[in-house]
């Protein structure tokens, strides 16, 4: 996996972050020591990568660039940043920055030749729909195509062959000069394709796993974000949906983008944010603050990568006043800022995304939506996390279907009231306005990292008129490390076998008129027990193979074997270090270690292609 895949970012806006003036006069300032005191902060908050930006050389906000090879001189040197970006990659964290390559401002060296030389100018093929015989606000004696509408960007024409080789010359100072690790690319939706496909391939080779991100507002995001443009872009639809899926208690709405985006990108990580230097915070947009820990949760846990704008780990406010983003870019400082509730959380789920592969490489799949109840899972072959959400005013259960067969079911961050783990099945008791995340795994020692974590106690559904089964608590089960300690062992003796047949009928009159078996049918023929040489041998109808395999147990991949084996071990401490033994290596949990009414203490296990194992003593 490309370090990219898993990373948490945390945006910068410096000119805001450092209370830089809004014009640049020129003057030399400094604040990448106030910079690499944030930084520190990052790292401490289970961040692992930076996106500062804009950084280079412009006239006012940073998007109407000057000079691409010179740090903005309101933020400090080109020294001072490369110092930065080492400090940075020693405390593990990456740093991209932004490319603003679709435009840039009028002071350009190309765009200030235009407006001395006109006609003459060797730039004029730089820049798009130069007509010299229009005029604008400037009284410049020429119009040009701009961005957005403002004279302020004039736009770059990407298709010049001088205006790509350029750029590309910039990308490789960069890299050089300062080792940054990545471009997040402004205003991609209207770059051209050609252009993003050629920066792509040197991308690929500048330096190992660089990394190229687009701001694309609308359209079908797998357009940009694929294998030969860029390697992510911008989820705007999303950011959208967190706010609005709870401001209206209706999370179909986030639920859809997510599948829908899933979809159509085939998998592939988009640059997921609830705010940035563009829009209003979060906090100003959520109308029961109480939600802001449920949209984090979400911002960290959903298949994407995961990126906090700098205060928004805080909590801090911001609305755009008359058209103007500056509030949204307010200068702070790091000791004034709060260090419980929303921080912590912060920290918290940027340590479990760390620590925990299935946030970063699990399969998304949905487990439960109303419009004020949602969980999911990220999910791999034998463990899962799994997000519950509760965004009503009152206290709710979450009934669960598990994504895997799991033995344990870990509250990691502790925030449900009550959580019950047995048959497959978690319910989830989350109080108003609250969610907690869950890990269901077969290791013991996650297990124990939570006083929340629980053995699932399962029942093993019986058709035939045996008594009902009772699973004994999980707090009675030895665990496996008591076990090993204690000296426990265990010798498997076959006691018999089952397959699962269509044809019933024809399979019994094979195996009693050809092979010599005896044969006892039970329960109407639904089951049948065939003996031969003092050895045990059960047909199940096929109504029993499908309740016995993926549809009762719920494994992802489904329990796909056809037979069941019977195994006696010598006494209750057997079973117990057999289940753990088997799981341990490789087995599927199906049942734990569970006393019977009638006396037997049974598990059952699934090989690795998904055949049932039954290990049990009558012996205590």
């Amino acid at each position: 996996m490309k370090w990219y895949d898993s990373a948490v970012f945390y945006h910068i806006y410096p000119l805001g972050l450092c209370g830089c003036e809004k014009e640049n006069t020129g003057k030399q300032e400094h604040h990448f020591d106030k910079l690499k005191q944030w930084a520190k902060h990052v790292q401490e908050m289970n961040f692992t990568a930076i996106y500062i930006g804009p950084l280079f050389e412009s006239v006012g906000h940073g998007y109407e660039t000057t000079d691409y090879k010179k740090v903005d001189c309101r933020i400090g040197t080109n020294e001072e940043f490369k110092e930065y970006v080492s400090y940075c990659h020693e405390l593990g964290l990456k740093v991209i920055v932004d490319g603003v390559f679709n435009h840039v401002g009028r002071r350009f060296f190309a765009f200030e030749d235009v407006k001395a030389k006109r006609e003459q100018s060797p730039y004029c093929g730089w820049f798009c729909n130069l007509n010299f015989g229009g005029n604008n606000e400037y009284n410049d004696g020429f119009c040009y195509e701009n961005w957005g509408g403002y004279n302020l960007l004039v736009k770059l024409n990407q298709r010049n062959p001088e205006v790509q080789n350029y750029l590309f010359d910039v990308i490789r100072f960069w890299v050089s000069e300062f080792d940054i690790d990545g471009i997040r690319l402004d205003a991609a939706d209207v770059l051209d394709f050609d252009f993003m496909k050629a920066m792509r391939n040197l991308a690929n080779g500048v330096k190992e796993d660089f990394w190229l991100m687009g701001e694309v507002i609308h359209g079908d995001y797998s357009r940009w974000a694929n294998d030969d443009t860029l390697h992510s872009v911008t989820n705007y639809e999303l950011h959208k949906g967190l706010y609005s899926g709870h401001n209206d208690h209706n999370y179909f709405e986030i639920a859809h983008s997510i599948k829908r985006l899933n979809g159509l990108c085939g998998g592939r990580r988009l640059y997921t944010f609830v705010d940035n230097h563009d829009v209003e915070r979060i906090a100003s947009k959520l109308n029961n603050k109480e939600h802001l820990k449920l949209v984090t949760m979400l911002l960290y846990t959903v298949y994407g990568i995961p990126s906090v704008y700098y205060g928004s780990e805080f909590g801090i406010e911001g609305r755009k006043e008359r058209g103007s983003d500056w509030n949204l870019r307010p200068c702070l400082e790091l000791e004034q800022m709060p260090k419980e509730g929303l921080p912590e959380l912060c920290k918290q789920l940027g340590a479990l995304k760390k620590e925990y592969k299935e946030l970063s490489e699990g399969q998304y799949q949905e487990l439960l939506l109303t419009n004020r109840q949602f969980a999911f899972g990220r999910v791999l072959s034998d463990s899962a996390v799994v997000t519950a959400l509760n965004n009503d005013d009152s206290e709710a259960v979450l009934e669960i279907n598990a994504p895997v067969g799991a033995a344990y079911a870990v509250d990691l961050l502790k925030g449900a009231k009550q959580v019950e783990y047995q048959n497959g099945h978690l319910r989830v008791t989350l109080a108003a306005n609250s969610g907690t995340i869950l890990l269901l795994t077969n290791e013991e020692g996650k297990k124990q990292q939570t006083e929340k974590g629980c053995l699932a106690e399962e029942k093993k559904e019986v058709k035939t008129d045996s008594p009902e089964e009772k699973a004994v608590s999980c707090e009675s089960i030895p665990e496996a490390k008591q076990q090993a300690s204690a000296g426990a062992s265990w010798q498997p003796k076959l006691e018999g076998f089952g397959i699962m047949v269509k044809d019933m009928k024809a399979m019994v009159n094979f195996y009693h008129d050809v092979l010599g078996f005896d044969v006892e049918y039970q329960d109407g023929m639904r089951h049948v027990s065939l003996k031969k040489d003092g050895v045990l041998f059960m047909m199940y109808g096929w109504d029993d193979f499908e309740s016995m395999t993926s549809q009762k147990y719920q494994h992802i991949e489904g329990l796909i074997g056809h037979y069941e084996i019977a195994l006696a071990v010598e006494n209750f401490a057997a079973v117990d270090a057999a289940f753990h033994e088997t799981v341990g290596k490789g087995a599927k949990p199906i049942l734990p270690p569970s006393l019977m009414e009638w006396g037997q203490k049974t598990c059952y296990i699934a090989d690795p292609e998904g055949n049932m194992i039954e290990i049990g003593s009558f012996n205590e």
